[in-house]
């Protein structure tokens, strides 16, 4: 065991391997401790094309294109008889035109294992009990599965733990994100039928026919096992329900189009419930820590912008630090938070437009322009960092504009 690394990573989700992988090629020692066992059980199944950029960027593209998963090509939006498709193969970025969805503990343990092969050791069972930031070094003291104790003594942390938020917790960084308390339920179904005017190879989101803060996912995989969610504000979730499948199938129900869908379905674990996922950090980096994916920021579910982010700030934080340890002076405001929070405030302007109802309405709208359908793709396909699409630079004003495009033709 390297009780001495140049990097200790916690976690070794997406962001943690990506990262590991990056280090790890540069030639740095590299450590990842990981309170899990792999493979193991996350949601966010559903992946933008950005993460094609960014997985080929650390050499991990050919090891997910190895593994079969289900191909995604845009997305589906349904509510009632309105219906809405985007495909990525029409987008204004020069990007990738497709990419996947993933049962997460496979594609987990696949980028971990790339990692490992080159060059990152990764420890499994292991809990990140407390930090210490010193001068030179940070000591970080670890539990592993069988009691024993063990303190690393490294020259820079990345924070890579996803909803458990090591560093944010021990160091009272977290603060609120300005997004309403929201909940999901969901679980894995045999059975979907389909949808017949929806292809596999799209993700479908459905709105509640009566109130539209309340949607559905709806997430083929290449297994024949489709991954099915609600996401609503609390009281939604409320009521006197035998179990939480007696809960969960009542609640799909009052979707009529995805009540079609699963006429004949089996869930095939309890459903789960998560509340309070958005989150928020008062800073992204210190002088000898940076904060990665959920960790740091985590929006919402809607436009599955959780790994792309994720894989974005290991890039970032990656190659500012694999700089700083070749000597070269590092604006981590500049190159890291400042960079991150570019793409995460876009993601942010249209999940509170989508909640809002006026991204919604532009979805939804009749008003069919070309430019501005292809610029609102790429948004949804996560290249949100693109400095040539208007709405991704100008996010608050370009949908204000669309907005008022739409409403426009809508009264003409």
């Amino acid at each position: 065991m390297n009780s001495k690394p140049d990097v200790l990573i916690i976690g070794a989700g997406p962001a943690g391997s990506m990262s590991a992988a990056l280090l790890a090629r540069a030639g740095l020692d590299v450590v990842v401790v990981e309170k899990s066992v792999f493979p193991r059980f996350a949601i966010g199944e559903s992946l933008l094309p950005q993460c094609m950029n960014l997985l080929e960027e650390a050499d991990l593209l050919d090891a997910v294109h190895s593994r079969n998963y289900q191909v995604k090509e845009g997305g589906f939006f349904r509510h009632g008889d309105r219906v809405a498709e985007f495909d990525f193969s029409q987008q204004f970025t020069d990007g990738w035109k497709y990419t996947y969805q993933v049962p997460r503990d496979d594609f987990d343990h696949v980028l971990a294992m790339e990692a490992e092969k080159k060059g990152a050791e990764i420890h499994y069972g292991a809990d990140v009990t407390a930090v210490r930031f010193g001068t030179q070094r940070a000591e970080i003291d670890v539990t592993f599965p069988d009691a024993v104790e063990s303190t690393f003594v490294a020259k820079f942390v990345l924070d890579a733990s996803g909803g458990g938020r090591v560093l944010p917790r021990l160091l009272d960084l977290s603060r609120p994100t300005g997004l309403r308390l929201r909940s999901s339920q969901f679980s894995h179904v045999s059975g979907d039928a389909g949808d017949p005017l929806v292809a596999k190879r799209k993700i479908v989101v459905a709105i509640h026919p009566e109130d539209r803060g309340v949607w559905y996912w709806v997430i083929p995989f290449a297994s024949g096992k489709t991954s099915v969610g609600i996401v609503a504000e609390p009281e939604f979730f409320s009521g006197s329900y035998a179990d939480e499948e007696e809960r969960y199938r009542a609640l799909l129900a009052q979707e009529p189009n995805l009540a079609a869908r699963l006429n004949d379905y089996d869930v095939l674990y309890e459903p789960r419930m998560v509340s309070g996922y958005a989150h928020s950090v008062s800073k992204l980096y210190g002088d000898q820590f940076a904060i990665l994916g959920n960790a740091g920021e985590f929006l919402d579910p809607v436009f599955s912008s959780g790994v792309t982010i994720a894989l974005k700030s290991a890039s970032l934080a990656s190659n500012a630090l694999i700089r700083q340890f070749k000597g070269e002076t590092v604006d981590w405001k500049t190159d890291f938070e400042d960079e991150l929070m570019r793409g995460v405030d876009a993601f942010k302007t249209y999940v509170m437009g989508w909640y809002d109802m006026a991204f919604q309405d532009v979805i939804f709208s009749e008003y069919k322009d070309r430019s501005c359908v292809d610029m609102i793709c790429s948004i949804l396909a996560g290249y949100v960092w693109d400095k040539e699409n208007p709405l991704a630079v100008k996010h608050e004003r370009g949908l204000q504009s669309i907005v008022e495009l739409c409403a426009l033709y809508s009264s003409s």
